[in-house]
């Protein structure tokens, strides 16, 4: 059993709980009355308990009374964008998840189901302590895995020795490139690929993505040069700006647009909205005819030769045959907004949903339809979806876009 209870005061937030399907929410405006609906006398039975933010301290005080009380609930804070530092305040003191305070019925639905789909995963109710939620890879897929990487590294095997000459012959460095991936639970492991590109390719990273272009960034870049941020430098003439813009509104802005002051700008307040859009955009860093790869890398990125040791990945456990791609880490920072979580909530996998999708459409695909199909897959995946995505997979195997 799984109930639904607010703490706050925001009439629309109560307003779209009222619409929930299938879900009768408590509403409470003190957090004693929310450590008592919370109270039960049930076996099994748990709270997810939707937190209104407000003054931190107000909110540290409410939410360690709540996790002490209750054992078994499951708080998610309604909020803006925090920063990194009040983020891990609010996870020290018992916030087990966040949500936009401005999310939609829909949104907040999902949310729900996701975790009543997993109550069992997430609440322990043999001992008082509260557990986490964390994925678990079902036992028909671990035991797929095994024998399938098993089989393949046997069967493989002369690839990948004659591979690893090939390598060696055409440049100096490591057979196998290693580099730290996020994966599962946000699982931080060694990815193991054959080295396709030179040795320096790390350092070249942002000065090729800038001379080659970021597939990802171009569309952004071609919207920037549209829109006209305005800018300034502050003391003296940002403070003479400030008041030219307060005379002259109907030239510059609207009356009610909000400007943001920085420390060496001035910015508008929906300009900076989209930037920090495009900033997790980005995150999917792909360079189209990238010269930092080899010839040899050239030839088994085509044919998805470099990927075969994350088999070795697959039996060890990191991975599994299907599933999410592993991100770096430097992209995977950039995915821990609400709407993007969940994609660590699956499988970590060699293929998965978005790559045979991305080869159906010519290898082009936006990061953000990336994300929503990881997530899609972590939500609906089963032995049957997984069978059609590696005979997807065999089938588009030779890949004629360099994607």
């Amino acid at each position: 059993m799984l109930g639904v209870v607010y703490l706050g005061s925001n009439p629309e937030t109560e307003e779209r709980l009222r619409y929930i399907p299938g879900r009768l929410v408590q509403y409470t405006k003190n957090y004693k009355d929310a450590a008592a609906a919370c109270s039960t006398h049930v076996r099994n039975e748990h709270f997810i308990v939707f937190y209104e933010q407000t003054e931190q301290a107000e909110d540290i005080t409410a939410i360690t009374y709540l996790k002490k009380r209750n054992k078994s609930v499951y708080i998610i804070l309604l909020t803006h964008n925090m920063n990194k530092d009040d983020r891990q305040v609010y996870q020290r003191c018992g916030i087990n998840d966040t949500i936009d305070v401005n999310a939609s019925i829909t949104e907040l639905n999902k949310k729900i189901t996701f975790i009543a789909d997993r109550e069992s995963q997430m609440f322990d109710d043999t001992t008082p302590r509260y557990k986490m939620l964390k994925f678990k890879i079902p036992v028909w897929k671990r035991v797929f895995d095994i024998v399938f990487s098993a089989l393949a590294i046997i069967i493989l095997s002369p690839v990948f020795l004659l591979t690893a000459i090939a390598i060696r012959l055409e440049s100096k460095g490591p057979v196998i490139f290693k580099s730290k991936r996020v994966g599962t639970n946000y699982t931080i492991f060694n990815f193991l690929k054959f080295r396709s590109m030179y040795c320096d390719a790390e350092e070249r990273l942002k000065e090729v993505a800038k001379e080659a272009g970021n597939q990802y960034l171009e569309k952004n870049e071609e919207k920037k040069e549209e829109d006209h941020t305005i800018t300034a430098p502050l003391g003296a003439e940002a403070e003479m700006m400030m008041m030219d813009m307060g005379m002259e509104s109907d030239m510059m802005i609207s009356d009610d647009e909000v400007m943001l002051v920085g420390d060496d700008y001035v910015v508008a307040e929906s300009d900076f909205a989209k930037e920090k859009q495009e900033e997790i955009d980005s995150a999917f860093v792909k360079i189209e005819n990238d010269p930092r790869i080899t010839k040899v890398g050239k030839f088994i990125r085509k044919y998805s030769i470099d990927e075969l040791p994350q088999l070795f990945n697959i039996l060890k456990g990191d991975m599994s045959i299907v599933g999410n791609r592993p991100l770096p880490l430097y992209e995977a920072e950039k995915l821990t907004a609400d709407k993007s979580i969940d994609r660590f909530m699956a499988p970590a996998g060699l293929t998965g949903l978005w790559q045979v999708e991305e080869r159906g459409k010519g290898g082009m695909m936006s990061a953000e339809e990336r994300k929503q199909l990881d997530i899609e897959y972590g939500r609906n995946y089963s032995f049957k979806m997984d069978m059609q995505i590696i005979f997807r997979t065999l089938t588009a195997f030779v890949q004629k876009n360099n994607v």
